[in-house]
């Protein structure tokens, strides 16, 4: 992320997934063509330890389809609802990612690519790696993992990004904030973004690496965070503020109107994430492509 008040970054949230199927390679290669500064994408780890791209923990019917079992009589088939942590690469493959299967209003704005497979994290990157733009990789675990599934986890996703030479262009989102302080100690290269949403922000809530909720930011900056990026709904111009006070841009997540996203921009916000990266231009005037290109952090 840029430094805070240089300009405002553009985030494609799960791609662009109003206009293309989420966490594809051809959601990523659109949004890279709308001028996007920064891809947001999810991330799992497979039964075989391949990372693979997916925004839930179980494979959603709502937007992934079965095809045909990746062996005969596989008696893990149908694979749509069942973890991903319990299914091999091979198994994932078949998946169709391309069709949203849900009748809601992304159904109605994407355009369905059929036959899209589940990409994995190593050819996102060598899809994105030609071109100036970053990527915001948000780990889906959750507080019921162990510290050393979250160890190995983060591990292998830093491993990726390492071996594609991608390291200085991501960065690490999660709501389990146990993913940031693993990152902050085994692969200070990474920077940091500590997700907050209201459900996170509980009393009793586990999700902040065993850091009370009440003042998130200086909690985020304690465990390691390099960016702070909360829930729309909660973003205030004092959360902005005090966010910038501590050092932390500010990334606001899910803004999709073009009237909201210039709110948050007037409140200093340092990045937008919109399921629709073409609405942003009638909420701020965009640089030019070399000009975004030649950002230090891509």
């Amino acid at each position: 992320m840029v430094g805070i008040g240089e300009t405002v970054e553009l985030h494609g949230h799960r791609g662009a997934r109003g206009l293309r199927p989420e966490n594809t390679l051809p959601g990523f290669a659109h949004a890279a063509e709308l001028g996007v500064d920064v891809i947001e994408l999810d991330v799992g780890l497979s039964a075989d330890g391949v990372v693979v791209l997916g925004h839930d923990q179980v494979l959603s019917p709502a937007n992934l389809a079965d095809t045909a079992p990746a062996q005969p009589d596989d008696p893990a088939f149908p694979y749509v609802g069942k973890p991903v942590r319990e299914l091999t690469l091979a198994q994932l493959k078949t998946v169709d990612a391309g069709v949203r299967q849900r009748d809601d209003a992304f159904a109605r704005t994407q355009r369905p690519l059929p036959g899209t497979p589940i990409p994995t994290l190593a050819e996102a990157c060598a899809l994105l790696a030609p071109t100036h733009v970053g990527l915001a990789v948000e780990l889906k675990t959750d507080p019921g993992w162990t510290d050393e599934e979250i160890g190995l986890f983060t591990a292998a996703v830093a491993g990726v990004l390492a071996a594609a030479g991608m390291t200085d262009r991501s960065r690490l989102l999660a709501f389990d904030w146990r993913v940031l302080v693993e990152a902050h100690r085994n692969h200070p290269g990474l920077r940091r973004t500590a997700l907050i949403e209201r459900k996170t922000l509980v009393p009793g809530t586990r999700w902040l690496a065993g850091l009370p909720p009440d003042d998130p930011v200086a909690a985020a900056a304690a465990i390691g965070a390099t960016a702070l990026s909360p829930e729309h709904a909660i973003t205030t111009p004092g959360l902005v503020e005090d966010a910038h006070a501590l050092a932390l841009p500010v990334a606001v997540w899910t803004v999709n109107a073009p009237a909201d996203m210039a709110r948050f921009i007037t409140y200093g916000a340092d990045a937008i994430v919109t399921d629709y990266p073409d609405r942003f231009a009638r909420a701020a005037p965009r640089p030019s492509a070399t000009a975004r290109a030649d950002r230090s952090d891509g």
